[in-house]
């Protein structure tokens, strides 16, 4: 089968692989489709920033070259004879987070602080291939209304679903997100889920930020036209906002971030950055908090009804739809370009999503 491999920075290798038979508790997938993701960008432009190289992950047993992309969905092919509660057939989407299920976090519930915590796609093969191999835990059958389509942004929805419910913000009140990408446009979504006051968009892209208003941003701002946090203290009479996501991953957003919360006030980071230096004189006297999020645990099956009913439309931010075999140059450099991408789907076999275009006649319960 067809795979998109990640072998090193500026190098991905679209290569004929050999299909694996599965282990014990294994499903295999035929992708529809998988997403490109901020991760997978920073991997390509120069890494390794998560993929292991020399020391196998501890629950893959994988290094590189391994399959790139853990934003995907898809229809159960073959499913091992221990697994229970999938059938072949099963439309699913894939929560890609690898677990120990005996470390202290795991045991705990917050299987997303694993000591062994890896995503497939990252630390092990991932679904930018005709068909991906995963541990059944992470497959969760789609509701029957819910497209592939948008099945495919379910894991960076979670992502910015689990941040605002990892914050303090609370029904009401006013926050800011930087960045409007995929995570920061979800963050938005999410934001007014959860029923915020006063949500303020900022990036620098107007195409952006006017997607950011139809998905519920109440005010949008433009960093290269002004002073952000100038500009947030006068939107609020002054005070600034007691939350502010930073989904950009720089220290000058960072910054932002910090400068717009009111006292007492909380910054969530999702971004990633290597360092940056922060004002600690006023993150003391205005007593600020600094707080990150990564991954998502225990809201799959929430976050797939929310999407089915039509609350959040997570399709909404997809832009481009490009063939495995075009992914390099019409997904990663299209990407890379900072052009008019937002959120980009592979698609490495077109008749598959035509195949099980009629959600219903696959809908199993696990």
């Amino acid at each position: 089968m067809k795979a998109l491999k990640w072998h090193g920075a500026r190098d991905l290798r679209l290569e004929i692989i050999e299909r694996r038979p599965l282990k014990a508790a294994e499903i295999r997938i035929e992708v529809a489709y998988c997403g490109i993701c901020g991760s997978d960008m920073h991997e390509y432009l120069h890494g390794p920033d998560s993929i292991p190289v020399e020391v196998p992950h501890p629950l893959s047993n994988s290094v590189a070259p391994i399959v790139i992309g853990h934003e995907f969905c898809g229809t159960v092919v073959e499913v091992a004879a221990d697994v229970t509660g999938l059938h072949i057939g099963d439309r699913v989407a894939v929560e890609p987070e690898y677990r120990c299920g005996q470390c202290s976090y795991c045991c705990g519930g917050r299987y997303n602080l694993c000591e062994s915590m890896g995503f497939v796609g990252l630390m092990g093969d991932g679904g930018m291939a005709e068909e991906a191999v995963i541990p059944a835990y992470m497959a969760y059958v789609l509701p029957p209304s819910l497209s592939f389509r948008q099945a495919a942004v379910a894991e960076p929805a979670a992502v910015a679903l689990h941040a605002v419910r990892q914050s303090a913000l609370r029904p009401g009140e006013a926050c800011v997100i930087f960045g409007m990408g995929a995570i920061g446009l979800l963050l938005v979504m999410m934001a007014k889920h959860h029923e915020a006051g006063r949500i303020i968009a900022v990036d620098v892209d107007a195409r952006r930020l006017r997607l950011a208003r139809e998905l519920g941003a109440c005010d949008t701002l433009d960093a290269s036209q002004g002073d952000v946090v100038q500009q947030v203290r006068e939107l609020t009479g002054g005070q600034g906002v007691p939350v502010s996501f930073e989904a950009v991953g720089r220290p000058e957003t960072l910054r932002g971030a910090l400068g717009v919360l009111s006292k007492g006030g909380e910054a969530v980071l999702l971004g990633l950055m290597p360092e940056a230096s922060i004002d600690t004189f006023d993150l003391v006297n205005r007593e600020l908090r600094i707080t990150s999020s990564v991954g998502y645990r225990g809201l799959y099956p929430e976050l797939l009804a929310l999407m089915a009913s039509g609350v959040v439309d997570t399709g909404r931010i997809v832009t481009h739809t490009v063939s495995l075999d075009a992914a390099i140059q019409d997904g990663f450099e299209r990407l890379a370009s900072a052009g008019d991408a937002i959120k980009v789907l592979v698609q490495p076999q077109p008749d598959a999503v035509a195949r099980f275009a009629r959600p219903h006649a696959f809908a199993h319960s696990s």
